[in-house]
């Protein structure tokens, strides 16, 4: 049967949705506003891996708001942390960018493990339902398995692949796949590339090098360079996306994994800490599960 998309959500959130929004009903319901409450809330909120800034932050709100509002109950207390949630979290709302020039190029980045590579085709699969020419980069050559995987990917998506054979120099792969894409008049090339913080110095040239081979070819690209983001481990992606900042300009996020956390919490600090736009959000292992992030479905979704 067919899943709305925010059923979707739901579902994918429920973790989430339980540690939260649920642990919040047990504490608050037919309970007065008290400094007791205030601890219990703050509790949940960190559990939910909040972070301690985001939580104060919240706490604060909550208390000058419940007191400006003459809130004198625990469920309106739930009604001021869904009003915060959403402040906060429509602040990193965005929307991936195509551009103009064609093909448009996007670039991601992040630690093996992120999901990176079932993200790139996730969206090569939902591009190509829509009508559009996808060509795949398989530029995360220091692993075979890589290749692999992408170039199953490319095969469920019907898209095309541009690989060489594992050690190749991954600029050139993107090289080939621009370049092969331009000769097509290809609509999209989705690039993916190694992340290996061990090696960080080696990282960070390896995408200053992609980046230039790219501008080679079209000097008005990557139009976008995403950060996949392992949403299981909480707010330890922050320290990754801090070192990926280091490496390359990044101009948005894709949290994935949020179904198989009860920490989704820590899109709160992400959103917070690092200020660049969360594209998209990966609630399940199906290809329309891969969402755009919306704030108010996101929040909806936890206290629904």
């Amino acid at each position: 049967m067919f899943k709305s998309m925010f059923n979707r959500l739901k579902e994918g959130l429920k973790k989430t949705k339980n540690q939260l929004s649920d642990s919040f009903s047990k504490i608050s319901f037919g309970r007065k506003i008290d400094e007791s409450l205030f601890e219990d809330v703050e509790m949940v909120l960190l559990q939910a891996d909040v972070g301690v800034k985001a939580t104060e932050e919240i706490i604060e709100f909550l208390r000058k708001e419940s007191k400006k509002r003459k809130i004198k109950d625990g469920e309106g207390l739930k009604e001021l942390l869904k009003e915060k949630l959403y402040e906060i979290l429509k602040e990193c709302e965005g929307k991936l960018e195509l551009g103009e020039e064609k093909p448009a190029v996007i670039l991601f980045v992040g630690v093996n493990g992120s999901g990176k590579t079932t993200t790139v085709g996730k969206l090569a699969s939902q591009f190509k339902k829509d009508g559009k020419s996808v060509v795949l980069a398989a530029a995360d050559t220091f692993r075979a398995a890589a290749i692999d995987q992408l170039e199953e990917w490319a095969k469920r998506a019907d898209v095309r692949i541009v690989k060489h054979s594992q050690g190749a120099d991954p600029s050139a792969v993107v090289f080939d796949a621009v370049k092969s894409a331009q000769s097509r008049k290809d609509d999209i090339v989705l690039i993916d590339t190694a992340g290996r913080l061990h090696t960080k110095d080696h990282l960070i040239k390896e995408l200053q090098k992609i980046k230039r081979t790219i501008k080679k070819l079209a000097p008005n690209q990557p139009v976008e360079t995403i950060l996949v983001l392992d949403g299981t481990i909480g707010q330890n992606s922050i320290n990754q996306a801090k070192t990926f900042k280091e490496a390359t300009d990044i101009s948005g996020i894709i949290i994935t994994k949020l179904d198989g956390t009860a920490k989704g919490g820590a899109i709160i600090p992400i959103c917070k800490e690092l200020k660049i736009p969360v594209k998209y959000i990966g609630v399940g292992e199906g290809i329309e599960d891969l969402q755009p992030f919306d704030a108010k479905a996101f929040v909806d979704a936890i206290f629904s």
